[in-house]
Protein backbone atom coordinates (compact mmCIF):
# COMPACT_ATOMS: atom_id res chain seq x y z
CA UNK A 1 0.00 0.00 0.00
CA UNK A 2 1.07 3.52 -0.81
CA UNK A 3 1.94 5.85 2.17
CA UNK A 4 -0.45 9.04 1.86
CA UNK A 5 1.27 12.27 1.07
CA UNK A 6 1.38 13.37 4.80
CA UNK A 7 3.06 10.13 6.85
CA UNK A 8 0.32 9.51 8.81
CA UNK A 9 -1.50 5.64 8.60
CA UNK A 10 -4.36 5.82 6.66
CA UNK A 11 -7.09 4.51 9.69
CA UNK A 12 -5.66 7.20 11.62
CA UNK A 13 -7.91 10.18 12.03
CA UNK A 14 -5.68 13.43 11.93
CA UNK A 15 -6.38 17.26 13.18
CA UNK A 16 -5.03 19.70 10.70
CA UNK A 17 -2.32 22.45 11.48
CA UNK A 18 -1.61 25.73 10.24
CA UNK A 19 1.61 26.24 8.61
CA UNK A 20 2.66 29.92 9.50
CA UNK A 21 5.85 31.18 7.48
CA UNK A 22 7.36 34.88 7.80
CA UNK A 23 9.96 36.71 6.95
CA UNK A 24 10.95 40.41 6.18
CA UNK A 25 10.07 41.47 3.03
CA UNK A 26 12.06 39.83 0.01
CA UNK A 27 13.60 36.97 2.04
CA UNK A 28 12.01 34.70 0.46
CA UNK A 29 8.77 33.65 1.94
CA UNK A 30 6.78 33.78 -0.92
CA UNK A 31 8.55 31.68 -2.94
CA UNK A 32 9.37 28.82 -0.43
CA UNK A 33 5.41 28.84 0.15
CA UNK A 34 4.89 28.00 -3.32
CA UNK A 35 7.10 25.40 -3.72
CA UNK A 36 5.72 23.66 -0.82
CA UNK A 37 2.23 23.37 -2.17
CA UNK A 38 3.85 22.00 -5.30
CA UNK A 39 5.16 19.50 -3.48
CA UNK A 40 2.18 18.74 -0.61
CA UNK A 41 -0.61 17.72 -1.65
CA UNK A 42 -1.75 17.82 1.73
CA UNK A 43 -1.02 21.28 1.98
CA UNK A 44 -3.63 24.00 1.00
CA UNK A 45 -2.77 27.97 1.20
CA UNK A 46 -4.60 30.17 3.18
CA UNK A 47 -5.95 33.24 1.14
CA UNK A 48 -6.21 36.76 3.23
CA UNK A 49 -7.72 39.67 2.19
CA UNK A 50 -6.01 42.81 1.53
CA UNK A 51 -6.96 46.44 1.19
CA UNK A 52 -3.41 46.87 -1.15
CA UNK A 53 -3.99 47.45 -4.91
CA UNK A 54 -3.45 44.12 -7.15
CA UNK A 55 -0.05 44.20 -8.95
CA UNK A 56 -0.01 43.13 -12.31
CA UNK A 57 0.77 39.41 -11.66
CA UNK A 58 -1.18 38.65 -9.00
CA UNK A 59 -4.98 37.60 -9.44
CA UNK A 60 -7.76 37.94 -7.55
CA UNK A 61 -8.78 34.72 -4.74
CA UNK A 62 -5.03 33.13 -5.64
CA UNK A 63 -2.89 35.65 -4.72
CA UNK A 64 -5.15 37.66 -2.25
CA UNK A 65 -8.60 38.28 -2.24
CA UNK A 66 -8.90 42.14 -3.08
CA UNK A 67 -11.45 43.88 -1.26
CA UNK A 68 -11.79 47.75 -0.69
CA UNK A 69 -11.43 49.74 2.91
CA UNK A 70 -15.34 49.06 4.01
CA UNK A 71 -15.53 45.53 3.10
CA UNK A 72 -12.54 44.73 5.04
CA UNK A 73 -13.67 46.58 8.27
CA UNK A 74 -16.92 45.05 7.91
CA UNK A 75 -14.94 41.52 8.28
CA UNK A 76 -12.86 43.17 11.37
CA UNK A 77 -16.47 44.12 13.19
CA UNK A 78 -17.91 40.76 12.57
CA UNK A 79 -15.02 39.01 13.79
CA UNK A 80 -14.95 36.98 10.60
CA UNK A 81 -10.56 37.03 10.59
CA UNK A 82 -8.63 35.21 12.59
CA UNK A 83 -6.06 37.83 12.03
CA UNK A 84 -5.73 41.44 10.70
CA UNK A 85 -2.70 43.69 10.72
CA UNK A 86 -2.01 47.12 8.93
CA UNK A 87 0.92 46.54 6.64
CA UNK A 88 2.53 49.66 4.77
CA UNK A 89 -0.89 51.41 5.15
CA UNK A 90 -2.77 48.49 4.07
CA UNK A 91 -5.02 45.59 5.81
CA UNK A 92 -4.52 42.44 5.25
CA UNK A 93 -6.23 39.27 7.22
CA UNK A 94 -7.18 35.56 7.21
CA UNK A 95 -10.65 34.20 6.62
CA UNK A 96 -11.53 32.30 9.53
CA UNK A 97 -14.29 30.04 8.67
CA UNK A 98 -12.31 28.18 6.03
CA UNK A 99 -9.58 27.33 8.05
CA UNK A 100 -11.20 26.31 10.39
CA UNK A 101 -13.33 23.42 8.28
CA UNK A 102 -10.00 22.48 7.30
CA UNK A 103 -8.31 21.59 10.46
CA UNK A 104 -11.36 19.77 11.33
CA UNK A 105 -11.23 17.24 8.16
CA UNK A 106 -7.54 16.79 8.82
CA UNK A 107 -5.72 19.42 6.07
CA UNK A 108 -2.96 21.64 6.61
CA UNK A 109 -3.25 24.99 6.05
CA UNK A 110 -0.14 26.94 4.82
CA UNK A 111 -0.06 30.78 6.11
CA UNK A 112 2.37 33.57 4.24
CA UNK A 113 2.10 36.26 6.94
CA UNK A 114 3.88 38.70 8.92
CA UNK A 115 4.78 38.83 12.51
CA UNK A 116 1.74 40.72 13.66
CA UNK A 117 -0.79 38.45 11.86
CA UNK A 118 1.63 35.52 13.68
CA UNK A 119 1.01 37.27 16.71
CA UNK A 120 -2.72 37.48 16.43
CA UNK A 121 -3.05 34.36 15.04
CA UNK A 122 -1.14 32.47 17.98
CA UNK A 123 -3.07 33.69 20.42
CA UNK A 124 -6.41 31.79 18.86
CA UNK A 125 -4.66 28.44 17.57
CA UNK A 126 -2.92 27.39 20.26
CA UNK A 127 -1.57 23.84 19.43
CA UNK A 128 -2.72 24.11 15.95
CA UNK A 129 -0.10 26.62 14.84
CA UNK A 130 3.68 25.58 13.87
CA UNK A 131 5.00 28.47 12.69
CA UNK A 132 9.39 29.57 10.92
CA UNK A 133 10.55 32.77 10.77
CA UNK A 134 12.97 32.88 7.33
CA UNK A 135 15.91 35.19 7.31
CA UNK A 136 17.90 36.65 4.20
CA UNK A 137 21.74 35.52 4.29
CA UNK A 138 22.56 39.38 4.56
CA UNK A 139 21.26 42.87 4.33
CA UNK A 140 22.78 43.57 1.19
CA UNK A 141 21.22 40.15 -0.61
CA UNK A 142 17.82 41.43 1.21
CA UNK A 143 18.39 44.72 -0.70
CA UNK A 144 19.39 42.81 -4.32
CA UNK A 145 16.57 40.76 -4.29
CA UNK A 146 14.32 43.61 -3.21
CA UNK A 147 15.49 45.95 -5.86
CA UNK A 148 15.60 42.97 -8.58
CA UNK A 149 11.61 42.27 -7.94
CA UNK A 150 10.71 45.70 -9.96
CA UNK A 151 7.61 45.30 -9.09
CA UNK A 152 7.28 48.20 -6.45
CA UNK A 153 8.56 51.98 -6.76
CA UNK A 154 11.89 53.01 -5.35
CA UNK A 155 9.95 54.95 -2.40
CA UNK A 156 8.43 51.32 -1.76
CA UNK A 157 11.83 49.89 -1.81
CA UNK A 158 12.84 52.16 0.98
CA UNK A 159 10.24 51.95 2.99
CA UNK A 160 10.61 48.11 3.06
CA UNK A 161 14.28 47.99 3.58
CA UNK A 162 13.68 50.80 7.07
CA UNK A 163 11.26 48.11 8.11
CA UNK A 164 13.55 44.95 8.19
CA UNK A 165 15.35 46.26 10.94
CA UNK A 166 11.94 45.85 13.08
CA UNK A 167 11.13 42.98 11.57
CA UNK A 168 13.72 40.86 12.41
CA UNK A 169 13.50 41.36 15.98
CA UNK A 170 10.81 39.34 16.24
CA UNK A 171 12.48 36.40 15.09
CA UNK A 172 12.87 34.74 18.59
CA UNK A 173 8.77 34.14 18.49
CA UNK A 174 9.17 31.26 16.23
CA UNK A 175 9.32 27.38 16.72
CA UNK A 176 11.49 27.71 13.60
CA UNK A 177 14.18 30.03 11.97
CA UNK A 178 15.88 29.58 8.60
CA UNK A 179 18.33 31.32 7.06
CA UNK A 180 17.18 31.26 3.47
CA UNK A 181 21.38 31.41 1.57
CA UNK A 182 20.13 28.31 -0.30
CA UNK A 183 16.28 28.11 -1.61
CA UNK A 184 16.33 24.44 -2.14
CA UNK A 185 17.59 23.72 1.59
CA UNK A 186 15.22 26.07 2.71
CA UNK A 187 12.07 23.91 1.17
CA UNK A 188 13.64 21.04 2.05
CA UNK A 189 13.80 22.21 5.59
CA UNK A 190 10.45 23.38 5.39
CA UNK A 191 9.44 20.07 4.39
CA UNK A 192 10.82 18.10 7.40
CA UNK A 193 9.51 20.40 9.62
CA UNK A 194 5.80 20.21 8.11
CA UNK A 195 6.23 16.03 8.14
CA UNK A 196 7.62 16.04 11.98
CA UNK A 197 4.52 17.75 13.33
CA UNK A 198 2.39 16.03 11.53
CA UNK A 199 3.22 12.52 13.43
CA UNK A 200 2.92 15.00 16.96
CA UNK A 201 0.49 12.74 18.93
CA UNK A 202 -1.53 15.54 19.74
CA UNK A 203 -2.04 16.03 16.16
CA UNK A 204 -3.58 12.37 15.77
CA UNK A 205 -6.73 11.84 18.22
CA UNK A 206 -7.80 8.63 15.96
CA UNK A 207 -4.72 7.06 17.41
CA UNK A 208 -6.38 5.78 20.39
CA UNK A 209 -8.59 4.02 18.07
CA UNK A 210 -5.98 2.64 16.08
CA UNK A 211 -3.83 1.35 18.82
CA UNK A 212 -7.08 -0.13 20.26
CA UNK A 213 -7.06 -2.86 17.73
CA UNK A 214 -4.20 -4.23 18.91
CA UNK A 215 -4.90 -4.06 22.46
CA UNK A 216 -8.65 -5.97 21.71
CA UNK A 217 -5.85 -9.03 19.98
CA UNK A 218 -6.71 -11.83 22.39
CA UNK A 219 -9.13 -10.88 24.65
Amino acid sequence: MTQPADNTPPAVKRRGLMLVLSSPSGAGKTTIARRLLELEPALSMSISVTTRPRRPSEIDGVHYHFIDRGSYEDLVGRDELLEHAEVYGHGYGTPRAAVERALVEGRDVLFDIDWQGAQQLREVAGEDMVSIFILPPSHAELERRLRRRAQDPEDVVRRRLAQVAADVTHWAEYDYVMINTDLEASIGGARSILVAERLRRRRQPGLTDFVGQFRAIGH
